[in-house]
């Protein structure tokens, strides 16, 4: 059996985010935002204690993303990777009395976590210097693209080529714009190009990766109000399909959920 590269989203949506991307020697954490209770409980589902892992790497200090690193980081002592940038943020904040290490990496940078290659790139959010990173283990890679208000030019590049794909699908357009509850201001953020990818937007960028190797997307981030699993998947669906010439693709969709841990995704099936 040759390298196997896996994903399993411990929880994605707009109360917190957390995934675990395992090699056959390494297991990393993408970001902390769920509490370190969940955390521990969810990893335990799935076979794997706090202290098997070797490493969080963090997209970006928005509380949805790190919330648990505080109380997580005193049970184990885990190097932590993220830009210069973050760190700062989170040293003053989350991080205040974290005395662990914090290894920083810049935009664009390319390092190694035991047998896993790491590649971190920017993306526009609104956060001090927010990354998406691609995995890679042997042939295999995986795709991390998540808190984007648009996927650039540099960003597509990046995933380009990848087996698999965690995207966010944060928002139905008429949904947002009908809430409420949101103030104009809100709306208008989320919406922008540093604001979080619409379902539409998602599925244009699963559209462009389609023929170029991409086996599996997996959606995340869904707003509680503004979105639903099911607008999610036909919206990305029907566009792959329209791609395809109505044809039905060999790509597998899954919608991840903020309360249940997903599936543990061998990255090239």
């Amino acid at each position: 059996m040759g390298p196997v590269l896996s994903v399993t989203i411990l929880g994605s949506g707009s109360s917190g985010n957390c995934a675990l991307v395992e090699t056959p020697t390494s297991r990393v954490l993408v970001d902390g935002g769920l509490s370190a209770r969940q955390m521990t409980t969810r990893l335990a589902s799935v076979g794997v204690q706090p202290a098997d892992i070797d490493a969080i790497l963090i997209t970006h200090e928005h509380c949805d993303h790190v919330q648990g690193l505080r109380v997580f980081c005193k049970k184990i002592e885990v190097p932590l990777y993220c830009t210069r940038l973050t760190a700062e943020v989170l040293r003053k904040a989350e991080l205040a009395e974290y005395r662990g290490e914090i290894r920083q990496f810049a935009p664009g940078a390319e390092f190694a976590i035991k047998d896993l290659g790491v590649q971190a790139f920017s993306v526009p959010h609104d956060a001090v210097d927010p990354v998406g990173f691609v995995f890679r283990h042997g042939n295999e890679s995986l795709g991390f693209l998540t808190d984007l208000g648009m996927c650039t030019r540099l960003a597509m590049e990046r995933v380009r080529g990848v087996q698999t794909l965690v995207i966010e699908t944060n928002h139905d357009e008429k949904m947002l714009q009908n809430d409420p509850r949101r103030p104009w201001s809100l709306k208008q953020r989320i919406m922008s190009r540093h604001g979080h990818l619409s379902n539409t937007a998602a599925a244009v960028v699963v559209g462009e990766l389609a023929g170029h190797g991409l086996r599996r997307a997996v959606l995340g981030h869904l707003s509680r109000d503004c979105n639903s699993p099911e607008l999610a998947l036909n919206e990305v669906r029907s566009r792959i399909t329209t791609v395809a010439g109505g044809e039905t693709t060999a790509i597998e969709l899954f919608c991840a959920s903020q309360t249940e841990v997903s599936p543990r995704f061998a990255v090239a099936c």
